[in-house]
């Protein structure tokens, strides 16, 4: 006699895992991560280590001290530190960077249960924490070790270390930009992981091709706020490839547990980050917005789901009855 058995969700089952998911990430942070190293010297690789240690070994001690099982096998911290890392000037003290690393893991993540249980990006609240508690660390850009000489192919050394403006400061200001190239290949002043485009869109490639993260976040997000800021009258290309907005796009709009599950709630989300970052560029007084952009909108998630969740069939004959 056959059995009819009824079992909980999910359903349908797939053979990945949290593990081969982040391991993923990781795996699409490589380049831009490379790219830091080559751009701004071994010290970028020192931040990297420092972060991703200190996230590590943060997890590893809250979950002991809270009595839970270990996480850290699942890389979730490892993405932490290095996303932190990648959001910070190459110059700022290392101390600095292991205390983002700490607020990030144990109070924005582990307090909240844990992966999959944190309402904000820890990564995006860490950096906002030290921009707000350390500012002038924060917004001391390095030289890269390269640029570009003009009139010629060739990458040429330049002098390392010392303060300059990065492109989005000096579109506020007026003053002279870097060329595009230098633009896509990352050789200008900023965060170490968000100068290189093309560093970051080879991630972006990659996560899609392993079905990793939807495109739709990115594309909502990036097209908005380059919409918004070229009707104002910006360069659309400078506005693009300018600040933390590839790889806010791309690494941390798309946390599964921070955005959306749904396409509408994609939209929605993608376009309000990219609605904030535009105002925040073009009205406020700091010269970049994503982070902030994404914070509001994390918090927002809870009401976007209730607003573009599907109703079970005939949900609304029963309540009207």
């Amino acid at each position: 006699m056959n059995k009819l058995l009824v079992t909980v969700s999910p359903h349908i089952k797939s053979g990945r895992t949290v593990r081969s998911l982040m391991l993923d990430v990781v795996i699409a942070l490589l380049p831009a991560c490379a790219a830091a190293v080559v751009i701004f010297g071994p010290r970028a690789l020192l931040v990297l280590l420092t972060c991703v240690v200190f996230s590590v070994l943060g997890e590893a001690a809250t979950r002991k001290i809270l009595k839970r099982p270990s996480s850290i096998g699942d890389f979730s911290a490892v993405i932490t530190g290095i996303l932190l890392a990648l959001n910070l000037p190459v110059a700022i003290p290392l101390w600095m960077a292991a205390l983002g690393s700490l607020v990030a893991i144990v109070i924005v993540k582990q307090l909240f249960g844990g992966i999959g249980q944190n309402f904000v990006n820890p990564a995006i609240a860490g950096r906002i924490v030290l921009m707000v508690s350390f500012p002038a660390a924060m917004t001391t850009w390095a030289k890269p070790f390269f640029y570009l000489a003009e009139g010629a192919n060739a990458l040429s050394p330049s002098v390392h270390a010392i303060s300059s403006a990065t492109p989005l400061a000096a579109l506020a200001e007026g003053a002279e930009l870097p060329q595009l190239l230098e633009m896509f290949l990352g050789i200008r002043s900023g965060s170490m992981g968000e100068t290189c485009a093309l560093a970051l869109l080879i991630g972006f490639v990659y996560l899609l091709i392993r079905k990793v993260i939807s495109p739709v976040i990115p594309l909502c997000f990036v097209g908005t706020t380059v919409l918004l800021t070229a009707l104002a009258g910006f360069s659309p290309f400078y506005e693009l490839l300018s600040g933390g907005l590839l790889l806010g796009a791309i690494f941390m709009a798309t946390d599964y547990t921070t955005s959306p599950l749904t396409t509408k709630g994609k939209v929605i989300f993608g376009v309000g980050c990219g609605f904030i970052t535009a105002v925040i560029r073009l009205f406020a007084s700091l010269p970049e917005g994503v982070s902030y952009s994404i914070l509001l909108m994390n918090i927002l998630v809870p009401h976007i789901e209730t607003l573009t969740t599907p109703r079970p069939f005939g949900e609304k004959e029963a309540r009207a009855k």
